[in-house]
């Protein structure tokens, strides 16, 4: 790796993506949203009309799209695809479902992992997923295992949700969030779950700046900030 990384893995709700953000912003360091980078591959497949169970396809898709993650002033996040803002396609609960099904093929995994590694440039990358600390960045710096209770993570999602899509339900979030765990955490290729060396944080009730500032705690105490 050409930088330090610190990589932040845990299950959808946990809240990964808001700390990532936050911890971008106070640190100024590159940000790798690797769950996206699977939405994007599903995305990309239903433009590009491929069938759902084209696994060569969405491969070759994965290896050739453009793909950049940033934050807004406000701190929000902003998704583009070969140029394209794609944000809110990117996180619709649809997309999601996408990405856990192609996200369990071996060879979507293998094209996406040199691109995910080469996100890891100076003066350092947060990467944000689920198999971070596993697989991609087995050296990083500083692994996080961020998680929740399921409850809590429904009721975030709703909270996110319920503003951009008055048909959203809390009871089939919860569904979905508890079929995703099981997919996520029982595929044969890079399940989730903590790195061995991993700091695992329960976010349970916690309020999102205090999490940050433990990840920045742990950060300083491996000399990767002041």
């Amino acid at each position: 790796m050409n930088a330090p990384v610190v990589a932040v893995d845990g299950p959808s709700g946990s809240g990964k993506g808001t700390v990532c953000r936050r911890l971008t912003q106070r640190q100024g360091w590159h940000l790798l949203d690797s769950g996206a980078l699977y939405r994007l591959v599903a995305v990309s497949g239903q433009l590009a009309g491929l069938a759902a169970d084209d696994i060569a396809g969405h491969a070759a898709l994965g290896r050739s799209m453009r793909a950049v993650f940033g934050v807004t002033p406000a701190g929000d996040e902003r998704i583009e695809l070969d140029g394209r803002d794609v944000t809110r396609l990117v996180r619709a609960e649809e997309t999601g479902q996408g990405a856990s099904r192609v996200a369990a093929w071996p060879e979507v995994r293998s094209a996406l992992l040199p691109r995910q590694r080469a996100f890891a440039e100076p003066p350092g990358l947060i990467a944000d997923g689920r198999d971070m600390g596993t697989v991609v960045f087995t050296s990083a710096a500083l692994k996080i295992f961020l998680t929740a209770s399921p409850e809590e993570r429904a009721l975030r999602r709703y909270n996110q949700l319920k503003d951009k899509d008055s048909g959203v339900s809390l009871a089939a979030l919860s569904r979905e969030i508890a079929e995703r765990d099981l997919r996520d955490s029982t595929r044969s290729v890079a399940p989730l779950r903590p790195a061995s060396d991993a700091f695992v944080i329960d976010s349970t009730g916690m309020p999102v700046e205090a999490v940050v500032e433990r990840v920045i705690e742990l950060g300083r105490a491996r000399a990767l900030w002041r």
